[in-house]
């Protein structure tokens, strides 16, 4: 093998890698004698960090022999706030209106991470009606998650049609969300011990009516997806991720649920209302598929749409029910947290979503680590990309529903 030649980058000045701003595409071409005394070339492609195929600012550096994937590196950061470091300069009230941005399609799930560990740490009992509210809009939030990867997904394979059905049903849905906390997508609702403050009046029915609604008129989503020949043909059997491969890069989610491992904490470690809502006579139950490839697990983001609805509903079947009474737990105006340690994992849309709080006894954390769940869905990408051939790259990318923000914090 002779030494490797660089050419100057697609778009790019020599030396530059491709991954400038404006930059497609960086080339590096790595000669050598194959089979047969032919010459070969290795090329080295930047996919990203701005390019229309790569869901936002992410980069991948593959390289590739002919049409086919001989490796690749995700290269993750360019959306990096520090939230971390963040948290840590600002009080308990304040770490609410940042932790909810890192995945702004699960808004009110990544605030939830945050409270709940605070308030175990509190031994703070939380009113009834939150607990439910709080189920509620969790699993409405994860509706309007999965139905932005409904729609994009398809888009991405060439079909535009999915992408109007699928923000129908959100709007109908974003309507009540916007309704009762006042945002579109940050929602800053949650409070420690409870909910910012009670739920509109009619709010409820009004919810009701949206489910129904977006219900019947899911089939007509589904038809465009479901069956879909040039779609299955587009994701078959391609970006097939094992079980085993799952487990050792700590993926987890509706990727790891298709590709078999049978883990959801909303019903393995229950928080909120989910012991109930899981339990013998609940809705609730765990969609999985074993096939692990990008057909499969858009079968699983397909299918827990409809979960969701229903636990949505019941938890509405729950708060007409319930007497009126308070909402939150009032606060003392310095909220301090007793010094220890907690970890606080959630069933986020995407994954696990943890937080690992240190308290010395202040106002603000003195360590507020958190563990998102686009980080691992991303990083096994190394892993199952080789081999794969190009056009199949953005099926597989696009397949792993990942939010580029929640991968860079």
């Amino acid at each position: 093998m002779s030494s490797p030649t660089d050419t100057p980058p697609v778009g790019g000045a020599p030396g530059d890698d491709g991954a400038g701003p404006g930059a497609r595409q960086g080339r590096e071409l790595t000669v050598g004698i194959g089979a047969g005394g032919l010459a070969t070339a290795d090329m080295v492609l930047n996919i990203g960090p701005q390019h229309p195929a790569t869901h936002g600012v992410l980069r991948l550096r593959i390289v590739v022999d002919g049409e086919r994937i001989v490796s690749a590196e995700p290269i993750v950061g360019y959306m990096h706030r520090g939230a971390e470091k963040l948290f840590e300069v600002r009080d308990y009230r304040q770490i609410i209106v940042l932790a909810n941005r890192h995945d702004w399609l699960s808004a009110f799930s990544n605030e939830l991470g945050v409270v709940l560990g605070v308030e175990q740490m509190l031994g703070m009992e939380v009113p009834e009606r939150a607990v439910w509210a709080r189920t509620a809009l969790a699993e409405l939030n994860r509706v309007l998650n999965h139905l932005m990867f409904l729609g994009s997904y398809p888009l991405e394979l060439g079909a535009i049609t999915p992408v109007f059905h699928a923000f129908r049903e959100r709007e109908e849905l974003q309507a009540v969300m916007e309704e009762v906390s006042g945002g579109r997508m940050h929602y800053m609702f949650n409070r420690v011990g409870g909910l910012k403050e009670d739920l509109p009046a009619g709010w409820m029915g009004r919810v009701d009516k949206a489910i129904a609604n977006v219900r019947k008129r899911l089939p007509d989503l589904e038809r465009l997806i479901v069956g879909n020949e040039i779609l299955e043909a587009r994701t078959r059997g391609v970006g097939v991720l094992s079980r085993a491969m799952v487990e050792a890069y700590g993926v987890s989610g509706p990727i790891a649920r298709a590709s078999g491992l049978d883990v959801d904490l909303r019903r393995d470690a229950p928080y909120l209302a989910y012991g109930e809502l899981f339990g013998d006579r609940g809705p609730g139950r765990v969609v999985t598929r074993t096939a692990g490839d990008c057909l499969a697990r858009l079968e699983v983001l397909l299918e827990q749409v409809h979960v969701s609805l229903d636990l949505a509903q019941a938890c509405l079947d729950r708060l007409v029910q319930l007497p009126q009474g308070p909402i939150n737990v009032k606060l003392p105006k310095v909220l301090k947290v007793p010094e220890g340690e907690i970890y606080c994992a959630t069933e986020n849309p995407l994954g696990f979503n943890g937080y690992y709080l240190v308290s010395r006894g202040e106002k603000t954390p003195w360590r507020l680590k958190l563990r998102s769940a686009s980080f691992n869905n991303v990083s096994v990408l190394s892993e199952m990309l080789p081999g794969q051939l190009i056009a199949d790259m953005v099926a597989i990318l696009g397949s792993m529903f990942f939010v580029v923000g929640d991968v860079d914090k």
